[in-house]
């Protein structure tokens, strides 16, 4: 009998082999997912991630610059006037879901930062909170895989900055 049966490692991403080639560590974290129309979503166990630390990375549009992402806590709101801020534009609009695989190459929920550099090379923008925190989770470029990575590294590799992006309450 084989010992490459399932339940050992999974088969690595191509982010996964992008932070390889970086030398930044990782750790593969998978998602169950469930369709939701023609949409899957993740499911998330509360009890064993917060969700806070758990980054989606969202694809706007500005006239000056084009295409420019933005890469927030789970559980938080973007701020399209910081991101166009930010970004040196005067106004970004979100890229509609029907755009966003022939803009980004990835569908809704597997959106990376990673890969959307690796292919595209498009201003990425990290919340502050993404550094405060130190290790964040965001997408492998797959429905159901993310990793677990040192926000500062991926920043780093994704030629990225640290701003403030997140929707305040009133606002």
């Amino acid at each position: 009998m084989s010992k490459k049966k399932k339940g050992g490692k999974l088969h690595k991403t191509l982010v996964e082999q992008i932070l390889d080639k970086a030398k930044i560590e990782y750790e593969q974290i998978p998602f169950a997912t469930h369709e939701a129309g023609d949409v899957q979503e993740m499911e998330v166990d509360e009890s064993k991630l917060d969700q806070h630390t758990i980054y989606k990375t969202l694809v706007a549009s500005g006239k000056t610059t084009g295409p420019v992402v933005g890469v927030i806590p789970l559980d938080t709101h973007l701020d399209l006037k910081k991101l166009a801020k930010a970004s040196g534009n005067k106004k970004v609009n979100m890229v509609p879901l029907k755009e966003l695989v022939k803009t980004t190459g990835y569908e809704h929920g597997a959106n990376t930062p990673v890969g959307i550099w690796e292919k595209l090379k498009y201003p990425i923008y990290f919340d502050n909170t993404a550094k405060e925190q130190g290790e964040i989770i965001v997408s492998s470029g797959q429905i159901g895989r993310s990793v677990k990575v040192n926000a500062e590294a991926v920043c780093q590799l994704v030629q990225g900055d640290f701003v403030d992006l997140l929707e305040v309450d009133g606002e």
